[in-house]
C-alpha cells in the first residue's frame, strides 16, 4: 500500500490554486496499487488532498490533533466541509491533546509523517508561522529522510 501525507497552507492564494491543484492531482495520479492518504483535514491543502485522494479510490485517514479541534473552524461552511471529509474517512486517529495548540498541530504533523512513504508538502518554503507550521512539519520529513514533494507556483506569496 501507498501512503501518502500532506502538509500544506490553510490559505492557498488564488493565484496558485489551479497549480496546487494540479500537482496534487499529478502526484496521486503516478500511484498503482492501493493508498492510504493521510490528512488532519485542515481548511486548504488537508482539504484539496482528501477530496482527490477519495476521488482516486483512496483510503482516507484523518488524523485529528485535538478534542476541540472542530472549533477552530472559522464558520459553518467550514466545519460542514471538514466534517463530510471526515464522515467519508476509513479511519479515524484522535490525538491526546484536549485543546487545539501549536503542540497539537505539530504532533498531528509528526504523525503524518511518522506513518507515510511520501510527504506532499503545499508549502512556500517559508519558515513556519508557528510551532507545527508546514515548514516544520516539512522540516521534520527530512531529517528523517521521508521523501517530501513541495507543490507550489513560484513567485506567489502567501497572504
Amino acid at each position: 500500500m501507498n501512503r501518502i501525507g500532506v502538509t500544506g497552507h490553510r490559505s492557498i492564494p488564488q493565484e496558485a490554486h489551479a497549480y496546487v491543484l494540479a500537482g496534487l492531482e499529478a502526484a496521486l495520479r503516478g500511484l498503482e496499487g492501493s493508498l492510504e492518504a493521510l490528512s488532519s483535514l485542515a481548511v486548504g491543502a488537508d482539504q484539496l488532498f482528501a477530496d482527490l485522494a477519495l476521488a482516486h479510490g483512496a483510503e482516507l485517514t484523518a488524523v485529528v490533533p485535538s478534542g476541540d479541534y472542530e472549533s477552530c473552524f472559522a464558520d459553518a461552511l467550514e466545519l460542514a466541509r471538514y466534517r463530510a471529509l471526515k464522515n467519508r474517512a476509513s479511519r479515524e486517529v484522535r490525538l491526546d491533546f484536549a485543546h487545539s495548540t501549536d503542540e497539537a498541530y505539530y504532533a498531528a504533523g509528526a504523525y503524518i509523517v511518522d506513518h507515510c512513504d511520501r510527504l506532499l508538502a503545499v508549502w512556500d518554503g517559508r519558515p513556519a508561522r508557528g510551532l507545527g507550521g508546514t515548514g516544520d512539519i516539512v522540516t521534520y520529513a527530512r531529517s528523517l529522510g521521508r521523501p517530501v514533494t513541495v507543490i507550489w507556483r513560484e513567485g506567489v506569496e502567501r497572504g
